[in-house]
């Protein structure tokens, strides 16, 4: 009987396939008990097919961290803008349920809220990250409470990132906990911030 191969695999099919599987495993075991194999067999790949996407496993999860943080900042933003019209606390309920609609459908994100890979250069990444958003919620404070002065900015972006962060972790550990009760106690401490 003649063996039917199977198509070969599109460079960019290998490297979603490889990514997906370890946002997988990376979400259900962290980064230091995943191991490459495990990666590979996820993903269905050959060692070598993963060295030519990604370097190191500490490459893929940079890599990763990178990605979900820029999705993670983007689906408020996308929403902020398709709210341009409506009051701040309609918008800001929207951008909060954008974010807290990303972190339950990615539970990747707990690496990037809050690293414990014991890499430091993935400790690093993660430190660099949470300044980005820092970054970006100062300038949104900018925006929606110009009143504040400039030398509050910075610790008041602080205060939404970190709560941002705290409340998705503590929301992981208490997924009975309702989205909606979760979207409203963030309200209150943003519009308590730039009231």
């Amino acid at each position: 009987m003649p063996r039917i191969s199977q198509p070969r695999l599109s460079a960019p099919e290998r490297r979603r396939r490889i990514e997906e599987a370890a946002t997988a495993l990376f979400a259900e075991r962290g980064y230091a008990a995943t191991t490459i194999d495990d990666i590979v067999t996820g993903a269905g790949v050959t060692k070598p097919m993963l060295y030519r996407h990604f370097e190191s496993k500490q490459a893929l999860v940079m890599s990763l961290l990178e990605r979900h943080r820029d999705e993670l900042a983007a689906a408020p933003l996308d929403v902020l803008l398709a709210t341009e019209q409506a009051p701040f606390p309609e918008r800001l309920d929207a951008m909060l349920d954008a974010w807290f609609g990303y972190v339950e459908a990615h539970p990747f994100v707990r690496l990037l809220l809050h690293d414990s890979s014991g890499d430091p250069d993935v400790a690093a990444l993660v430190r660099e990250l949470h300044d980005r958003q820092r970054a970006a919620d100062v300038a949104l404070l900018r925006e929606f409470a110009p009143h504040i002065p400039t030398g509050e900015l910075e610790p008041l972006g602080e205060v939404i990132r970190s709560s941002l962060a705290g409340l998705a972790l503590w929301w992981m550990d208490h997924p009975d906990t309702n989205r909606a009760d979760v979207i409203a106690g963030m309200r209150r401490v943003v519009l308590g911030l730039t009231g």
